[in-house]
């Protein structure tokens, strides 16, 4: 991909809570003269002018409202067609998301896509060819990779200076979503809570430890617990690794997100509902770890951003996101097989 010195001009689709969310940081990084944000699309009027908003189960640091400034469209191909939109974030329904893509490939936009690229592994291989055929980066939304704390993470694991992890838990659970049920709760359209909700996990686990060897889950389409294996890792792989994912009945559970990692020398305690979320354990003694300000859609679009202008792979790539979405197949199978333990693939792959 060629490097460009040019600042990129953002065209986003869909202007539901993520759209908002990233409109918000990309208008940031406008802000610091990174970018410009010069279009929106939505087939809703009062949403793409910033008229009417969505609420989700988290503060993202949504946009309130859509600068007036901004060209609207009804249609996603109307603002594929401006010829000022160099990228596009795509923020529509999971099932619209590798077509979406691909077209905004073959129009020679990049793109950011929101999570699940697709729900399943054949469509993220033809968006990886559009992107390779059209020689423009598509790059996955895994915003965890970039959320404050977890990058902490990342960088405790790495670097082993609190020795190797010996065991590490991770919890992602909110109440069912009341926004677009319609769409979240019909598993063939939004793959459910474990493609919306426990892929971050799923992510996270492959993103810090490397592609575990089995795995066993056991649950439905609105939770799962999983239980990942590093057999082949060696004596530097993880020992217990597990996530569990869950849209509850109830109504109004305020949503959680934690990790719980335990090192041979500390243990790193997350809680996103508690201030500061972060706390490590160490010679017994707690210890707050203070976190960056600006939010993990900032810093996923910051580097959006630098990896157009540097023409190289984002954090994230297509390879990672088709792991991604054959782990959760495999782990959907365990579940039906009762939990029984399953081999997943060794690596991502888009070929």
């Amino acid at each position: 991909m060629p490097v460009t010195t040019s600042v990129p001009t953002i065209g986003i689709i869909g202007m539901g809570f993520m759209g908002q969310t990233h409109l918000a940081a990309f208008g940031a990084a406008a802000a610091k003269g990174l970018c410009r944000v010069v279009a929106v699309a939505d087939q809703d009027p009062q949403r793409r002018t910033g008229r009417v908003t969505t609420t989700g189960n988290l503060a993202t640091g949504a946009a309130a409202r859509v600068p007036l400034d901004l060209r609207s469209y009804a249609e996603p191909g109307e603002l594929l067609a401006d010829d000022e939109v160099g990228a596009v974030v795509i923020c529509t329904p999971t099932d619209t998301h590798a077509e979406l893509a691909a077209l905004a490939l073959r129009a020679g936009k990049h793109v950011l896509v929101e999570k699940p690229v697709a729900l399943d592994v054949d469509s993220i291989r033809t968006v990886a060819a559009a992107a390779g055929s059209a020689r423009r980066l598509c790059m996955p939304g895994m915003c965890m990779r970039f959320w404050p704390g977890w990058t902490w993470l990342k960088e405790a694991v790495e670097s082993g200076r609190y020795g190797r992890v010996v065991s590490a838990s991770f919890t992602r659970i909110g109440s069912r979503p009341t926004w677009a049920p319609e769409f979240y709760l019909n598993p063939a359209r939004s793959g459910g809570a474990l493609f919306d909700l426990h892929v971050h996990d799923v992510d996270v686990v492959y993103w810090l430890f490397g592609a575990p060897s089995h795995v066993g889950a056991v649950g439905d389409d609105f939770g799962v617990t999983a239980v990942y294996d590093f057999g082949r890792g060696g004596s530097a792989a993880p020992g217990r690794v597990t996530a569990t994912g869950a849209w509850l009945r109830s109504p109004g559970f305020p949503f959680r997100m934690q990790f719980l990692v335990e090192f041979e020398r500390a243990t790193a305690d997350f809680d996103l509902t508690r201030a500061p979320a972060l706390r490590l354990i160490e010679g017994g003694e707690v210890r707050e770890i203070p976190l960056p300000q600006g939010t993990a859609y900032e810093y996923e679009a910051l580097e959006f951003i630098a990896a157009i202008r540097e023409g190289r792979e984002p954090a994230a790539t297509l390879d990672d996101a088709a792991w991604v979405t054959a782990a959760i197949l495999t782990e959907r199978a365990s579940q039906k097989a009762g939990g029984v333990r399953l081999e997943l693939e060794s690596r991502g792959g888009t070929t």
